[in-house]
């Protein structure tokens, strides 16, 4: 301080703080002495059974000091526990903090019940969930003007009236298709080798042609060692694919040269028609040809005259 130059009022400033700083120093001095004298006295509860377990077993060990039975010493040791025990039990207890329950809030509690409910009765939520939802829908149809055409707009009950719709017209087109399969029809046909050799089969009109055939080789000897592959289904002069069947000639209501080919049996058509627009309605017997001889006779008719049947070609519309 002696090299200070400044005023007196500052130095007599400095010198109080100084003085300031000097007594709070001695109040905390004073204050940490109180606080370790207080604490001599306090012993924590390991300590405490720290010294009785070391007074047991100081007095354990000499009062069995040198030979001693192992049931002496085991009764000694027993009365030794027995006795720290009481002490311990005489000792008084602390006392337990009572615990502190949180306070909820009143709409808490309605949540915590809310979500219980939830997962008791979540089938039950579920269906009141779908219940509500279809009353809100016809809530808000009844707010529209039945003056004005709304039909425009999108709707969900009538969108899914309408997919239920189609899904039961879906169902019953496919079931009555199934039913027309499963009819029988009677197939009027010959196996033609440059003679006919005239039979009838009863099948279901579900059936392909190769399996048709594969039943013909079983009704003629001459055919019995001629692979399915090696068959021709010819109707109308129209050489038939084997992977349509009869069901689909019906369906398509397809037509040959001379006549149709949905119709299986011979019929005979006895009008006098000139007109080339309308056609007739003769049947003819199908024929069973063996693809060789076909491939022999191709050039001279009958053979001349087939073609192979397309289905994706336009159909001629009955007249």
């Amino acid at each position: 301080m002696t090299d200070y130059k400044g005023g007196a009022d500052a130095m007599m400033r400095i010198r109080a703080l100084q003085a300031q700083r000097l007594k709070e120093k001695q109040d905390n001095e004073s204050k940490m002495k109180q606080l370790q004298e207080s604490s001599k006295g306090i012993v924590s509860i390991d300590q405490k059974f720290a010294a009785l377990s070391d007074k047991s077993d100081q007095k354990l060990s000499s009062e069995t000091y040198g030979l001693v039975s192992l049931q002496d010493f085991q009764r000694k040791r027993s009365e030794l526990e027995a006795q720290a025990n009481k002490i311990q039990s005489q000792q008084p207890k602390v006392p337990k903090k009572p615990r502190i329950e949180k306070h909820k809030l009143s709409f808490a509690e309605e949540d915590e019940e809310e979500s219980e409910e939830k997962e008791v009765k979540s089938e039950s939520k579920e269906d009141e969930k779908e219940k509500d939802e279809t009353e809100e829908l016809k809530r808000k149809k009844t707010l529209k003007n039945p003056e004005v055409d709304t039909t425009f707009l999108p709707d969900r009950e009538r969108e899914d009236e309408e997919q239920r719709e189609r899904e039961e017209l879906a169902k019953q087109w496919k079931e009555e298709q199934e039913r027309i399969k499963n009819e029988e029809v009677e197939i009027a046909y010959s196996y033609w080798d440059g003679a006919s050799h005239r039979k009838t089969s009863m099948i279901k009109k579900g059936w392909s042609i190769s399996k048709f055939l594969d039943r013909v080789r079983g009704e003629f000897k001459e055919l019995r060692g001629v692979s399915v592959d090696q068959l021709m289904f010819v109707k109308e002069d129209m050489i038939i694919p084997q992977n349509l069947s009869f069901y689909d000639l019906i369906l398509m209501k397809a037509r040959g040269k001379s006549g149709p080919l949905f119709i299986f049996g011979v019929k005979e058509d006895v009008r006098v028609v000139n007109d080339a627009s309308i056609e007739k309605e003769e049947s003819h017997a199908a024929k069973v040809v063996e693809r060789r001889y076909y491939e022999r006779v191709k050039h001279m008719p009958p053979a001349l005259r087939w073609e192979i049947f397309d289905p994706s070609a336009p159909q001629k519309e009955e007249k």
